[in-house]
């Protein structure tokens, strides 16, 4: 299995991806990694790995890099040799099966797209992320790749969840929910309206209704569907409020002496907690929806963060979730077609 890594993407780079691919390859034997960059860059680091490791290293030289000031789709068309663009067509050629990237959100999209092409019988692609939550894990999407969204778009999100999470996280017939102002039918606007009456017509998902914005955090769905707009506003929002309640404590706890004793008692329990909602043990966020399995790590990502994305591409690889789409997006589009057949054929009132 051979996965491409952009090791010039990332606020980090090109330290952590080579020292991600060092450590994703110390936990799997079955692995190769493709990293493209600057190889007079990337040297100094592969040099610390094992020689049984570099064997399993593949280094491609790249004299451009895509930056979060390039515009997407114009840099995807003209920086040909950019680590990003280099890895993309590695995908696309069938040499390597995977692609993980901490580089620009916008810039992995396009290329995504306009690279690899989407599935056939996807409109738009998405990009979702597990919340830690404890024992329960939900997955929200879209949360950055299509920002305005007709209801196709969010029925076919739908679709891609339930899969994700059902050969990812290996449950059987997710629940899945739309995000909304309230739980009643009537609420939400038009978008979602229909893309609640189209996943009813399908009746292939298990479909549980509308979901609130605290529904987010208590679990209340496997799956909650949102435009990117909206996604993206819920995800950055959580990453200020988790900022802010650590900067917050660390003041409170260095206040007074008894507060500093009382840390000392509480530091076991708070670090157990911490550890649930650690971001980087998740690796990154998938885009489904493209004909090849593609992880945009975050942009701020460590190491051990960007390992977790190679390690989160390789499982998807491994258990062919593109082809798991592609069969599920089939079987919709039947089961559409024999109900409509079906009303067709009913008699009139």
């Amino acid at each position: 299995m051979l996965i491409a890594v952009d090791a010039m993407g990332g606020d980090h780079a090109p330290k952590a991806p080579c020292l991600a691919a060092i450590n994703a390859l110390k936990k799997r034997k079955d692995l190769e990694i493709a990293l493209f960059g600057d190889e007079n860059l990337l040297a100094p680091f592969l040099a610390k790995a094992k020689a049984s490791i570099r064997k399993r290293i593949h280094v491609f030289n790249t004299t451009e890099v895509i930056t979060a000031n390039d515009s997407s789709s114009l840099a995807i068309r003209r920086k040909k040799d950019s680590s990003l663009v280099r890895a993309f067509y590695m995908v696309k050629s069938g040499e390597a099966q995977g692609l993980v990237s901490a580089g620009s959100t916008g810039a992995i999209a396009a290329g995504a797209v306009l690279l690899l092409g989407r599935i056939e019988g996807i409109d738009r692609p998405a990009m979702g992320i597990v919340l830690p939550l404890g024992a329960k894990q939900t997955l929200l999407m879209d949360v950055g790749a299509s920002v305005r969204c007709k209801p196709v778009h969010l029925f076919q999100f739908a679709q891609m969840g339930s899969i994700y999470m059902s050969v990812l996280k290996n449950i059987k017939q997710p629940t899945v929910r739309f995000l909304a102002n309230g739980e009643e039918a009537t609420k939400g606007d038009e978008t979602i309206g229909c893309a609640r009456q189209m996943i009813l017509d399908a009746g292939n998902l298990n479909y549980a209704g509308f979901a609130e914005g605290t529904d987010i955090v208590s679990g209340a769905a496997d799956v909650i569907i949102c435009d990117g707009l909206m996604g993206n506003a819920i995800l950055k929002f959580g990453e200020g409020i988790g900022e802010l309640l650590k900067k917050e404590l660390k003041k409170e706890f260095t206040y007074h002496l008894l507060t500093k004793i009382g840390t000392l008692f509480l530091y076991p329990t708070l670090r157990r907690i911490l550890r649930q909602f650690n971001w980087e043990k998740f690796g990154g966020l998938p885009i489904l929806g493209v004909n090849g399995v593609v992880v945009k790590a975050h942009g701020r990502s460590s190491d051990k963060a960007i390992m977790n994305g190679i390690l989160q591409a390789a499982c998807l690889i491994e258990k062919d979730t593109i082809s798991q789409i592609k069969s599920e997006i089939e079987t919709t589009k039947r089961l559409l077609e024999l109900n409509r057949k079906k009303a067709e054929e009913q008699p009139p009132c």
